[in-house]
Parts: C-alpha cells; structure tokens; sequence
C-alpha cells in the first residue's frame, strides 16, 4: 500500500529563476502540461527565455529538492487593472499577474503520494514572492486568467481568487485582457 502524503509533509521544494542553471534546459525540455495546459508547456519551452530577456516577465521553476525534478512553474508580470466606475470613466489598480502556473504531470504521474502540489507552490513560493515586491512597488492585487471550466474556476477560488460581478468583469476583459487570453476568466485576489 502506498503511503498517502500530503505536501505539506513534504515539503522539499525550491525555487530558480529560469535558466539560472544548465540543468534547467533538459528540465524544461521534459516538462508536460495537463492536456488543457498545453498552452502553458508551449510558453515555457517556446516563449518563457524571449519574455526573461525582454524584462517582460519572470519565470521561476520550482524543482524537487532531493530529487531536482521539475515540479511545477510559474510566471509574473506586473499589471493594471481598470474597474468601470461610470459609463465614461474607470479607476486602474496596480497589480501582478500570474501569468502562467503550472504543475509538471511527468513529476505528478512518477510521484503519486504528492498531493496539493499546486496550492502549495501558490503558497509557498507565489505569494511570498508577490508580497515582497509589493514592499519595494504599490501592488493592490494578484490576477489570473483562468481557463473557463468550473472545476479550474472552484480551484482557484480555494486559492483565494474571486471572481468580478459580470458587468466589471466584462469591462476588464474588454479593456486590459490580453489577446492570448482569449475566452479565459478574470479572477483576482488583493494583496
């Protein structure tokens, strides 16, 4: 029988900028998103370093500490959000995306007693890093662009994301949502 482990027992995890080793390159190159994600492997192996050396965003690979597996990845990117105020006018907030997130489904299949592994990288590594640069710049929320299905939606909610109410959320995606973006759900969470 297998022994049922929870990530927070298991708490052997790290964080690197993308590329700030030679071991990251063949890391990345085995890296397999959800069958829904595949959009998220084809930014990390495809479009990830071009965004590092443009200063457009940030990657961070999170790897397994004893094993040096690649368990998951995430990028940020700062961001405004504009929320309607009246017919002609809008209030922008500074914040931070969470631009892609996702977990390794090599490392979940080859590690089945890990569970929770996406919350805890949010947890662990998302908002601490977050809130950090929040010290230094004004941040008033982290946002996502989830992929419109319930059961991405619910999880994220877990997360502490929520959702505008339709007309804002209608007028955000008509304003500041990016073309690749596309179809996917506005949530957010203040920071």
């Amino acid at each position: 029988m297998i022994e049922e482990l929870s990530i927070e027992d298991k708490p052997n995890y790290s964080i690197e900028q993308l590329y700030d080793s030679p071991e990251n390159v063949a890391l990345i190159a085995e890296f397999e998103a959800s069958e829904k994600g595949k959009g998220l492997e084809y930014y990390l192996k495809e479009a990830a370093e071009r965004d590092e050396k443009l200063s457009l965003s940030r990657t961070y690979l999170v790897k397994d500490s004893v094993t040096r597996e690649l368990a998951g990845y995430f990028t940020l990117r700062t961001g405004l959000i504009t929320i309607q105020v009246k017919n002609d006018s809008f209030d922008s907030y500074p914040a931070i995306e969470l631009s892609n997130f996702a977990v390794n489904v090599r490392y979940k299949k080859k590690h089945p007693e890990v569970e929770g592994l996406g919350k805890y990288i949010f947890r662990s590594f998302v908002i601490p890093l977050v809130k950090k640069i929040a010290k230094y710049v004004g941040v008033y929320s982290l946002y996502i662009y989830a992929l419109p299905e319930e059961k991405l939606i619910s999880h994220y909610t877990t997360m502490g994301f929520s959702r505008l109410p339709a007309a804002q959320e209608k007028f955000v995606q008509q304003h500041v949502k990016p073309k690749y973006d596309e179809g996917c759900i506005f949530m957010y969470q203040t920071i």
